[in-house]
């Protein structure tokens, strides 16, 4: 009973606190009534499962992260779930008699996601995993500290404890969270030798990134900074995006960035420092942090020319002029098809102007033939001026050589322009355009055997599907449709180009057919990217029949005497004989009688012969 009083005199206390608060602190210390009642009291340092190492901090009326580590002390804890705890989860563990919560203001928007818990996976007794809630701030808040309960549940256990927090309406408290959060969670290059490689060699290395914070950084983007300055950055540009993405990156974590580049032709032996941007978030719905890291690699490559040279009037300050952007049209480029090749030339140079400019557009040649032709044969493109800062659009149609493989080729533009202290001076860049090749194949004869059959029984279908493109078809799979048999779907696999993957089915019939007979054949297959091309369609035919039992194929006339015919007369069995007979004796007789006609007149012709003698 004393208890009782104990503890309803407690909360009239923290009542008449609370009261004051809100005559001195004014919204911070406001009873928000039915909206939510929670917010007040109850120490963190008392916590059982949760602690943190920095006071979270969130502006009124902004999104904020709350960033926690959940300590295992007793025993292991598995398929640990955090959220934000709600009314509910106090009375249910005060019925359960686990201890006396008392709160009385909540400072977070209450949201449909709110109170949604996170995952966070096993904790092994005597150890500690980071993690992070995430919140909209209230825009009636009061600036101050808060107490935020945290619920966490795990296999057979759960508690309340609470992260002390800190609510701002002067964006620059935030300033020194903000600079401690900028620049200091990963470590590039450690315990790693710098990387070195020498032309005409393609160079694999990996540059090591490390978590040196104490929480997690989630959906990590490792970008590295490209450029078209062979003098900056020593590689070919062969790919669009040399991006790479980690879903979580753990405290003291490292990871090894692996990279295949082949080495510039123009590149100069020596260091070239190489320029990252990571960006990552500290929680799954936390705002986006961005850092910016330099490693360096070491190139061996044809030497730096003297600065000190012999004098060249020519030589004086001339204007930069570099491709800052370019285009096909269309997007994809398939060989044997034109295309537009559309490029924003602009003049780098803040004070330097260029005038008489020629540009001049050469192809990659393979085999001694160029990739890419033009109708004229030539691609020489003529400029007035262009001054710092200017661009102009510059456009050449091409066609693509229809027997190139299915990769990145380069199309160089020399330049040759004059500058107020530089005359005719050159310069060449280049811009890499990827050639798609169509997918094609045939199929050889398609084997039915038997070419009909009854309801309920199968037939085995055969034949080939030759690739003869150029690219592999990806997961060629064959679909047979009819309305007489089932369905059947093949799944044939990849097939590289100039081999061929074999089809053996299996058809059911299911229904007699009432048509001439004609199966579909749909044969699918997908690129490289996973897009589903366009199916190739095919026909054969199969003819289903009704199964008929042994009394329906049993014809009684075989056996039944009344139902035989009567036995045929002479003249209707053998009166075809009997005239063959005659037209053959007839025949005989003609030709006696001739026979004999031709003997009598040469006879006659004789004895007129020896009558004339004598």
């Amino acid at each position: 009973m004393k208890d009782k009083i104990r503890y309803w005199l407690m909360r009239g206390i923290a009542a008449l606190t609370a009261a004051a608060l809100t005559v001195s602190a004014g919204p911070a210390a406001l009873s928000l009534g039915a909206d939510y009642n929670l917010g007040y009291s109850t120490n963190p340092s008392e916590n059982d499962y949760i602690y943190t190492t920095r006071t979270p901090r969130g502006r009124i009326g902004k999104s904020m992260t709350i960033s926690f580590r959940i300590r295992a002390t007793d025993s292991d804890m598995e398929n640990v779930r955090v959220r934000l705890a709600q009314t509910d989860d106090f009375q249910q563990i005060e019925e359960r008699g686990s201890g006396d919560y008392i709160v009385d203001y909540y400072p977070f928007e209450i949201m449909e996601t709110t109170f949604v818990a996170k995952s966070v996976g096993d904790v092994s007794q005597g150890k500690t995993k980071s993690t992070s809630l995430s919140a909209q701030v209230r825009r009636d808040a009061g600036q101050g500290y808060y107490s935020i309960p945290i619920l966490i549940e795990w296999d057979g256990g759960e508690d309340i404890d609470y992260v002390n927090i800190w609510i701002s309406t002067d964006t620059s408290d935030d300033s020194e969270e903000d600079t401690e959060a900028e620049g200091v969670y990963f470590v590039v290059g450690e315990n790693q030798s710098t990387p070195r490689g020498a032309y005409p060699n393609v160079m694999n290395y990996t540059v090591n990134f490390r978590n040196k914070r104490d929480i997690t950084a989630q959906d990590v983007t490792i970008h590295m900074e490209l450029s078209e300055d062979d003098t900056k950055f020593p590689f070919e540009i062969n790919d669009g995006n040399y991006d790479r993405y980690y879903e979580r990156i753990g405290y003291g974590e490292t990871v090894a960035v692996p990279y295949s580049m082949a080495i510039r032709k123009d590149s100069y032996t020596g260091y070239y420092p190489i320029k990252f941007t990571v960006t990552f978030r500290l929680s799954s719905e936390g705002d986006l942090h961005t850092e910016e890291l330099l490693f360096y690699v070491h190139i061996t490559s044809k030497d730096k020319e003297d600065d000190l040279g012999d004098f060249d009037a020519n030589d004086r300050v001339r204007a930069r002029l570099i491709v800052d952007s370019y285009y096909t049209v269309p997007e994809v480029v398939y060989a044997g098809d034109e295309f537009d090749l559309v490029m924003n030339m602009k003049n780098a140079s803040t004070n330097v102007p260029a005038s008489n400019i020629l540009f001049t557009l050469e192809s990659e040649k393979v085999d001694d033939s160029a990739v890419f032709t033009t109708e004229s044969g030539s691609s020489s493109i003529v400029v007035d001026s262009l001054g710092p800062g200017q661009s102009t659009e510059v456009r050449a149609r091409y066609t693509a050589r229809a027997g190139v493989d299915q990769r990145s080729y380069a199309i160089t533009i020399k330049e040759k322009y004059d500058s107020p202290e530089f005359k005719n001076a050159e310069e060449s860049i280049s811009v890499d355009i990827p050639v798609k090749q169509y997918a094609r194949l045939t199929t050889s004869n398609i084997e039915v055997m038997p070419a009909s059959i009854t309801v309920g029984s199968e037939s085995n279908v055969m034949f080939g599907i030759n690739n003869t493109g150029k690219v592999i078809l990806y997961n060629v799979t064959v679909s047979f449709l009819g309305d007489s048999i089932n369905p059947v779907d093949s799944y044939v696999g990849n097939i590289k180009p100039g081999e061929t993957g074999n089809v053996d089915a299996m058809l059911s019939g299911v229904a007699p057919t009432m048509d001439d007979g004609t199966i579909t054949i749909s044969i699918t297959y997908e690129d490289e990217n996973g897009v589903l091309a366009e199916p190739v369609t095919k026909e054969m035919n199969l003819m289903v029949t009704e199964d008929m039992s042994m009394d329906e194929m049993w014809d009684p006339a075989m056996t039944d005497p009344s139902l035989m015919e009567e036995e045929p007369s002479f003249w209707e069995k053998y009166g075809l004989f009997v005239g063959l007979g005659a037209a053959a004796a007839l025949i005989a007789a003609v030709v006696v009688i001739r026979k004999l006609r031709a003997k009598k007149k040469a006879k006659e012709e004789e004895e007129e012969i020896d009558d004339e003698i004598s």
